[in-house]
């Protein structure tokens, strides 16, 4: 149950939010680069930041440590965002660069998201959750999330941040 204060930060919080959406996949990179879309979780995205009210900047690049930190800056600097959201790149294969690259510039880390992510995750696949690296953290007073590549992983993320985004971005302006 939230307690007053809390009601009262997400009352004074923004409804509107710049949000970045950064897919990693070598293949729907390939796939973006042939005019095919099949960025289904990347969609999931948009279509519910829009429909809540928030605006959107996307990019789709290959399972590269380099090309997300570029994007990343790139997003924050000069498309000015609030919050990023990744999908991708959070299992444990050897593509799987995401989490290693988010945790070396997380300047705060919010482990209440991963937390919550896999117990949600375990309610609904069971022991296999373990194999979710979701997390979230604060670089350069940017929030970023970082999801699996799943569509029904993202609908689960999505579920959990979308009425804390205004407040998380509240603080962060703090």
């Amino acid at each position: 149950m939230p307690s007053e204060s809390m009601n009262q930060h997400k009352k004074s919080a923004p409804s509107h939010i710049k949000v970045g959406i950064i897919t990693l996949s070598d293949s729907k990179y390939q796939d973006f680069l042939e005019s095919k879309n099949t960025d289904v979780s990347g969609d999931i995205i948009e279509k519910s930041l829009k429909e809540n009210g928030h605006s959107v900047v996307r990019s789709i690049i290959p399972d590269d440590a380099e090309d997300l930190l570029k994007t990343i800056n790139q997003l924050v600097e000069r498309e000015t965002v609030e919050v990023i959201i990744s999908t991708g790149g959070t299992g444990i294969g050897s593509r799987d660069i995401t989490i290693e690259n988010l945790e070396k510039i997380f300047e705060k880390e919010l482990n209440g998201f991963g937390e919550i992510f896999r117990h949600k995750s375990y309610e609904e696949l069971g022991s296999g959750a373990i194999l979710s690296r979701a997390t979230a953290g604060v670089y350069k007073r940017t929030l970023i999330i970082a999801l699996p590549g799943s569509p029904n992983a993202v609908k689960t993320g999505l579920n959990i941040i979308l009425d804390e985004l205004g407040h998380l971005v509240k603080h962060l302006k703090e």
